[in-house]
């Protein structure tokens, strides 16, 4: 597993889905996840949770599309790495002025997330190498009229 890089593309995956699963709450319960992370302020905490919710949803709609992707699901773990790193520490700031969900749950969550996000990230980037410097086969076409034992090699383009 270690060397298709299983572990992290899982990771991926459930980071992404655990935010899908975030974006949901903060979209569809705005007052309610509004109060738990940032207190009572009324229709404009529910406006900026339902900022934050839509900005996961999107994120994490995109980094679970493209995780498999050598190229792009490094990048995409990564960024959504740094915005739960950003979330911690805006939370940890903030952690007087905070319900307990906001002043622990968010950093530690997020921090986790931040952390274990970066590593998958990085171990995917190094799968992407490993795909695209490891071993090539040349790809032979045999026609099904032909005997198997004399392939035929495509032109060259």
């Amino acid at each position: 597993m270690a060397a298709t890089g299983g572990w992290a593309l899982s990771a991926g995956r459930f980071i992404a889905a655990g935010r899908i699963a975030a974006g949901l709450a903060l979209l569809l319960a705005p007052g309610r996840t509004s109060r738990a992370w940032i207190g009572d302020h009324g229709p404009a905490g529910e406006a900026l949770t339902r900022c934050v919710g839509i900005r996961d949803l999107v994120m994490g709609g995109i980094a679970l599309h493209t995780v498999d992707h050598p190229q792009v699901g490094p990048r995409w773990v990564a960024t959504c790495a740094l915005a739960d790193a950003v979330d911690a520490g805006a939370s940890l700031a903030a952690r007087r002025a905070l319900p307990p969900v906001g002043a622990i749950g968010v950093p530690v969550v997020g921090a986790g997330a931040a952390l274990v996000g970066l590593a998958a990230s990085t171990a995917l980037r190094k799968r992407a190498k490993r795909l695209a410097l490891g071993p090539q086969a040349p790809i032979t076409i045999v026609p099904k009229d032909r005997d198997p034992v004399h392939p035929v090699t495509p032109p060259s383009p």
